[in-house]
């Protein structure tokens, strides 16, 4: 017997053509278009994955793009929040762009910046002045794997958003094996699926990073 948990990133919350900010924890703001919510059931139902409990963290975002997902499947299910996976607190980052984010970790050096960020992507090691808790982080992912694994033969789904995601290969035993082999920054839009054996002691990781909205 096996447990399957798919995890989700929310969709775009920028239209073509705005400057996209960070948006953290304190910045809630609603999806802008339906497409991805609404490929990523179509993609769990393609593939007969469809889950029988959907969480996802307390935000706009979050919970519209599992509500979207719902609909596509066409299943009878209510979103279940889940305030362990709500989004990094960016700290003075919080609604500045990519740029002004660079240039204020860089000390005024944009590239400078963009080494601090590039490590926040590979390693997920925490810039200076973000409101992070990455052992908080790592035990609420290991504890929800633990929790879902309990019950076998069951399909969970997380919606959650960049910063919080990043951290889930934790439940495969070997963070940084994967991250050495991974780009751990999922898209926008973007699915991931881990299964557990009843036998085996980690999560294996199925995909990682799939774009649903590229197929439909």
């Amino acid at each position: 017997m096996s447990s399957i948990l798919i995890i989700a990133r929310h969709g775009n919350t920028f239209r073509p053509g705005e400057t996209p900010t960070r948006v953290g924890a304190k910045t809630d703001l609603p999806l802008v278009e339906t497409h991805c919510g609404t490929s990523i059931g179509k993609y769990l139902i393609n593939r007969e994955l469809i889950p029988s409990e959907i969480h996802a963290a307390p935000l706009l975002r979050t919970m519209q793009t599992a509500e979207l997902a719902i609909e596509a499947m066409g299943i009878d299910l209510m979103v279940k929040p889940n305030s362990d996976f709500t989004e990094i607190d960016y700290g003075p980052d919080e609604n500045r762009t990519e740029e002004e984010v660079m240039s204020r970790l860089g000390g005024g050096d944009p590239e400078a910046g963009k080494t601090v960020l590039d490590a926040w992507n590979a390693n997920a090691t925490v810039p200076e002045g973000w409101k992070v808790d990455p052992e908080r982080i790592i035990a609420n992912w290991l504890e929800f794997a633990a929790k879902i694994a309990d019950k076998p033969d069951k399909i969970t789904m997380l919606v959650s958003s960049n910063g919080i995601i990043r951290f889930a290969p934790y439940i495969t035993g070997d963070f940084q094996k994967f991250s050495s082999e991974h780009d751990i920054k999922v898209v926008t839009g973007g699915l991931c699926i881990f299964r557990k054996e009843d036998t085996d002691k980690f999560w294996t990781c199925v995909e990682w990073n799939v774009k649903p909205y590229k197929y439909y």
